[in-house]
């Protein structure tokens, strides 16, 4: 079964970092491909059985941000 997730990457000195917005892995690359690439392995090994049992906890925070 295939998923869809959203990936943030951008550069740092030579690696391109590829993170998964919606869970908590990233990955690099020499090249933005790469990282993508290497960040699609990561997040097949996080899904591969077996996987965590404990939960995060996890709570919202609010915050207010002025307008210029």
């Amino acid at each position: 079964m295939k998923h869809q997730f959203t990936a943030h990457v951008w550069q740092e000195e030579e690696w391109y970092i590829a993170q998964c917005v919606e869970v908590d892995i990233a990955s690099q690359g020499a090249t933005e491909d790469e990282a993508m690439e290497n960040l699609r392995d990561a997040l097949a090994l996080h899904f591969t059985p077996p996987v965590a049992t404990v939960t995060p906890h996890l709570r919202v925070l609010e915050v207010e941000i002025q307008a210029a």
